[in-house]
């Protein structure tokens, strides 16, 4: 009985002991490991980093802390003596495998699965040394386009093929986007991203050595095996500003283009090479700084200015109405019209304009689109669109109608029409759009990491509701026989423009 009571009485104090010692290992793993010995080596949480929205600061960062400093041992080039059909062949018959095993295995396939997107490893000339030659000349303001833009800035405004790369490529446990993975078998994909930064060559290269490198990545791209499998259906390929890849993009008219604009006037893509099936509009990146719900709030009794608009007033084509609208506003007194660039001091006079304004005009550009549309959004101004052609980005998702005014071009040049309607707007409904604009603000902020039901987030679930389609015409294409006659608008659109790749 004595040695039960005893033994009884040790039981708490052993366990009380080894607790202890347990407690005292758990400290030394967790606190003096070498991974906490270093406080700089301490990484917080994703969702605690502030989302950077600078191109040139995100790029200055991921250059200097995540870009490789020398080239992997090899890329996706095909090799010049490889059997690129057999190679083709293979790879369909992976990928119809690997289809039909994710609709046995997952119930919601595609619409609940994420997409999974290969991402090309091409020479770096395409794009690592474009990347650099872009943080190396930054700074030389005096690079000047033909109507007096920084080059340098017309580039931040189009560097969507950045922000989406940047988080295709980025650490699984940083990226917060759950919606598209990044696979590193080609069986696995989906779709394939092609990272050539088309618009920074168009704008930084001599004109000859551009169209040496442009050609160069056409044929790197054709050559691929997963592109002759598709004829390019299942790629991605951004090119942002109208100008760029302009020489050779008809040759690659089945991919996905990643636009700033439909431009269905023909001034700047050729019929049958773009249309809303199968390419997807992207928003330019803001030249000014967010104006978020304080910012707002803040300065409501600033926004003394009726209707607003700085910027390049004679475009071509259908910009033409800039001038038109001009004639026509001019002499207001609650009216500001301004000519002005893209430089610095554009900027901070765009954002001082915008930020005091209740309205602000958004005209046709060269294209039916305008970065002063997304200015605005950011800056608060609710967009007075005048653009009769106009598409606008994610307009599957986001309806436009809650931030922005449409006004029909022929309405817009009436008499006094445009300035007595704008003031026929309640405050009640002013109140409702700007409450809106702080809303849907964050739909257009590029940023990195990116984040969920940001541009690069809703550029993904725009392109998801276009998978089925893509497998459709690709699996179509491969069956059909010459003698069939195409059934499909989207084949029949293009098939009188064929053309073939130059040697």
């Amino acid at each position: 009985m004595s040695a039960q009571i005893q033994r009884s009485n040790r039981s708490p104090l052993l366990l009380f002991t080894l607790s202890l010692l347990a407690l005292s290992v758990l400290f030394i793993l967790v606190f003096l490991s070498p991974s906490n010995s270093n406080p700089t080596s301490f990484h917080p949480p994703i969702s605690s980093v502030k989302p950077e929205t600078s191109f040139v600061l995100s790029l200055e960062h991921f250059l200097t802390h995540k870009a490789p400093k020398s080239p992997p041992p090899r890329d996706d080039t095909v090799p010049a003596a490889g059997d690129v059909e057999e190679a083709s062949r293979k790879l369909d018959e992976a990928l119809s495998e690997a289809e039909m095993e994710r609709v046995v295995r997952d119930p919601y396939y595609p619409l609940g699965s994420p997409i999974r997107v290969y991402v090309y490893e091409m020479p770096w000339k395409f794009t690592y040394d474009l990347l650099w030659t872009f943080r190396n000349t930054y700074r030389e303001t005096s690079n000047l386009t033909s109507n007096g833009s920084p080059v340098h800035r017309l580039i931040e405004q189009h560097s969507i093929d950045y922000w989406l790369w940047a988080d295709l490529i980025a650490p699984e446990s940083e990226r917060l986007l759950k919606g598209v993975v990044r696979v590193y078998r080609q069986e696995e994909a989906d779709l394939f991203y092609i990272p050539f930064f088309t618009t920074i060559s168009f704008f930084l290269l001599e004109k000859q050595q551009c169209k040496a490198l442009y050609r160069e990545a056409l044929k790197w791209v054709t050559d691929q095996p997963a592109w002759k499998r598709s004829e390019g259906r299942d790629h991605i390929l951004p090119v942002h500003h109208p100008w760029s890849f302009k020489t050779v993009r008809k040759f690659m008219k089945n991919a996905i283009w990643l636009l700033p604009d439909m431009d269905s006037t023909g001034n700047w893509y050729k019929p049958g090479q773009v249309y809303l099936e199968k390419d997807l509009i992207l928003p330019y990146v803001p030249n000014v700084d967010l104006c978020d719900s304080k910012c707002l709030s803040d300065g409501q009794s600033k926004r003394s200015i009726l209707l607003f608009f700085r910027g390049r007033l004679k475009r071509n084509a259908g910009g033409k109405i800039r001038a038109k609208l001009v004639g026509e506003l001019s002499g207001a007194d609650d009216v500001v019209i301004e000519e002005g660039t893209a430089g610095e001091g554009g900027k901070a006079a765009a954002q001082a304009g915008m930020r005091k304004s209740t309205f602000c005009l958004s005209p046709a550009g060269d294209t039916p689109s305008s970065a002063r549309l997304f200015d605005a959004i950011v800056s608060g101004c609710i967009p007075v669109i005048v653009s009769d052609e106009l598409e606008l980005p994610f307009e599957g998702i986001l309806d436009y109608r809650k931030i922005a005014l449409f006004v029909s071009s022929s309405d817009a040049l009436k008499s006094g029409w445009l300035l007595t309607y704008l003031r026929s707007v309640s405050a009640g409904d002013i109140r409702r759009l700007q409450q809106n604009l702080a809303k849907f603000s964050r739909h257009f902020l590029y940023s990195s990491p990116a984040q969920p039901m940001g541009p690069e987030d809703l550029a993904w679930k725009m392109i998801a509701g276009k998978l089925v389609n893509i497998k459709l015409h690709t699996r179509r294409t491969q069956r059909v026989v010459k003698e069939s006659r195409s059934i499909c608008s989207c084949d029949c659109r293009r098939s009188n423009f064929t053309n073939s790749p130059p040697s």
